[in-house]
Order: structure tokens, then C-alpha cells, then sequence
């Protein structure tokens, strides 16, 4: 979250519910807890680290403070640098460090969050013109489906279009290897706030989801750098750069894999295409090797392409 702004920080707390940690202050957890610092939307790492017994009452901040160099302002509560990179504004847009945790935005300070067992706790270091909140990434599967949030455990759940049943069982198989057993349902099924999904189908049968309606309407809303749209002959996928403008239009063929999060919901992952070829493609992004470190990805068949698009790449 961001570290210099006190008005910005109230205004993320009074946004978001704030849910209980299970790992209390007494004990300690052996499942250890992983660390990662990039920059740039994930194009630099800059720390990565593990943690192999967690103590208790372990925080963010504190796990952050054991394995890199941090500077801290408003009383160590909030991160100003981390291995010497300093929260900036320039050319009009403000920079600063925000963190994840298993995937998921975090939505209070990092003294106050606590470490669990099976986190992956990844900071990055961003332009924020375009998207002051990214409420859900990728780049951190097998999470938040293994572990889920601060210690809680969530049901996992695959909708699937009519047509995607082969798609969705590929899905299903790619999370099972990696420890993560998912129910499947049907597009439409009712939904609770407290189970993680995982739409899989053409983008023309998902895209009546809410979460898929939010990435629609471009990062501003949901934090994801691109923007399905139907073109003249399909569906279209705009990438676009870290101020949020079209670099690159993919259609026939093209797929992607990215998050979203409507409401009070847990996040829900959008594994899809503009055709059924594109969907094939995008099913064969998830995994650890692919998604790893990247807020969200798209393919065009060829090698896949982290979004948002840097600067220059075409």
C-alpha cells in the first residue's frame, strides 16, 4: 500500500474490511513464509527471500525489515524505501511501494498485518497514475487458492462456459498438481463472498461476470492493464502501458489470465480468450513458471506477455 500518503492510506483502511488472523502472538508456525521486492509491476526483483519458521506475532513489516534494506516514515508504520528505492513523483506521476499478500492487495499497514503459514508476501514498487488500487494479481500461484488469506482457507470453485468443459478440466488438473483441489459449477452459479473463482471460457461467455465487467472498464476499476472488447470481426484485447494507454491490440488467437475483485467478494481469476483458440492458449499460462511475479498476462500464441506492456515493447 502506499507509504508516504496519510490521506491515501485512510482512505484504503475505510475501503476495505479488515478480517482476524489466526496465528496469534504466543505461538509459531513451521510452514514458513516467502518474501519478494520488485519493481515496476514485477519486471525487477530486487529481494527474494524465504522464511522457514515463522514467529509469532510475526508482521509484514517486520519480515520485510529482516531481509532488506527499508526506510520507514510516520513512525516505522509506513514504507518510504526498500534497498535504497524511494517513493517519488515524477513527470506528474506518484510513485510508491504497495504489497501483496498471496495474491491478494493488502488493506492495512504493514505493521499491522500479520505473517501466516504458506504466505507469499510480494512487494512492488509503482507507478499508480493509472490504477490507484490493484485488488487482485497472479503472481503469486499457486496462491491464494493453497493458502488462501491471513491464515483462512477458501473453497475453490471453477466456472466453466458450456462450451470450455475440456478447458476447465485442464484448469482443474494444472491446480490439482500444484496441491489445490476445485470444485466446478457451471457460468452463473450463485456465489458467496468467501469462495475463490476461477472463470474459465471465451471471453464472450464470461464476460457477463462481475469481475470480468470490471476489467472490461480498464485498470481503473479493476487493476488489470487490458480491456477486452468485441471489434469488427470478434473480440479484441487492448494491452496496455503502466498510464494505462492501448501499446498493443491482439485478436484472433489471443488469451489471457488475470484477477479482479468485485466488491466484498474473494478474487476471481479470469482464464480466458477471444476465441477458442485463445482460450487454449490462455489455459496453458497457469502455472508457476509463467505466472510467477506478474500482475496479470496475455498471449498471442508466442511467448506470454506480462501486463502491463513496458514502455516501448510493441
Amino acid at each position: 500500500m502506499p507509504a508516504r500518503l496519510l490521506s491515501l492510506v485512510a482512505a484504503l483502511l475505510v475501503a476495505a474490511a479488515v478480517a482476524g488472523c489466526t496465528l496469534g502472538p504466543g505461538g509459531s508456525n513451521d510452514k514458513g513464509a516467502h518474501l519478494t521486492v520488485t519493481r515496476d509491476f514485477g519486471a525487477r526483483t530486487l529481494v527474494s527471500a524465504r522464511e522457514e519458521s515463522i514467529p509469532g506475532g510475526q508482521t509484514v513489516m517486520r519480515f520485510l525489515s529482516g531481509e532488506a534494506d527499508v526506510e520507514t516514515r510516520y513512525g516505522g508504520r509506513f514504507v518510504n524505501a526498500i534497498e535504497g528505492v524511494r517513493s517519488d513523483l515524477e513527470g506528474g506521476r506518484q510513485r510508491d511501494w504497495f504489497y501483496f499478500v498471496n495474491g491478494i492487495e493488502a488493506d492495512v499497514g504493514a505493521a499491522e498485518r500479520r505473517v501466516s503459514g504458506g504466505d507469499r508476501v510480494w512487494w512492488d514498487y509503482r507507478d499508480w497514475s493509472a490504477a490507484m488500487r490493484v485488488p487482485a494479481v497472479v503472481g503469486s500461484y499457486p496462491e491464494p487458492f493453497l493458502s488462501g488469506s491471513e491464515g483462512k482457507r477458501f473453497p475453490v470453485r471453477l466456472d466453466c462456459a458450456e462450451n470450455a468443459q475440456d478447458e476447465c478440466r485442464d484448469v482443474a488438473d494444472r491446480l490439482d498438481r500444484a496441491g489445490v483441489l476445485a470444485s466446478i459449477a457451471g457460468i452463473g452459479a450463485v456465489t458467496g463472498k468467501n469462495v475463490l473463482r476461477i472463470l474459465v471460457g471465451e471471453w464472450e461467455d464470461v464476460r457477463g461476470e462481475a469481475a470480468a465487467h470490471e476489467i472490461e472498464e480498464g485498470p481503473g476499476t479493476s487493476g488489470v492493464f487490458a480491456r477486452p472488447a468485441r471489434g469488427a470481426s470478434g473480440y479484441e484485447i487492448d494491452l496496455l502501458d503502466p498510464q494505462g494507454r492501448v501499446v498493443r491490440r491482439l485478436g484472433a488467437g489471443a488469451g489471457i489470465v488475470a484477477a479482479a475483485r468485485f466488491e466484498g467478494q474473494q478474487p476471481t481469476w479470469v482464464v480466458s480468450g477471444t476465441d477458442a483458440a485463445g482460450l487454449e492458449r490462455a489455459v496453458r499460462l497457469v502455472g508457476v513458471s509463467t505466472l510467477r511475479d506478474r500482475f496479470a498476462v496475455a498471449t498471442a500464441g508466442q511467448a506470454p506477455i506480462p501486463l502491463p506492456v513496458r514502455a516501448g515493447a510493441g
